[in-house]
């Protein structure tokens, strides 16, 4: 995306959870498979559950949530988040 791409959560910046992975030093991208999505992934899941859940299940989230977020701006709300756990779930 070449800028850098900052996400908030009420107002304060997303933890970038670089303990967890460091896929991309350079912080947070989306609209596509990469790294930078990858970290954005793993940030979010991990602020709205937890740590575990974040490692077991970023790449799916990043491939059918991240990956497709619109260039321009998005909003994820805590009840997107868990109709995407709640449509996993249902897949298993």
């Amino acid at each position: 995306m070449g800028e850098e791409v900052e996400v908030t959560v009420d107002g304060e910046p997303l933890d970038k959870r670089y303990d967890l992975l460091s896929a991309n030093p350079t912080g947070f991208e989306f609209g596509y498979g990469g790294s930078g999505p990858a970290q954005l992934a793993i940030a979010i899941l991990a602020h709205a559950y937890d740590d575990e859940f974040a490692c077991e299940w970023y790449q799916r989230f990043k491939r059918e949530v991240v990956a497709q977020l619109p260039e321009g701006g998005w909003v994820l709300t805590k009840d997107d988040l868990d109709a995407w756990r709640e449509g996993m779930a249902s897949d298993a």
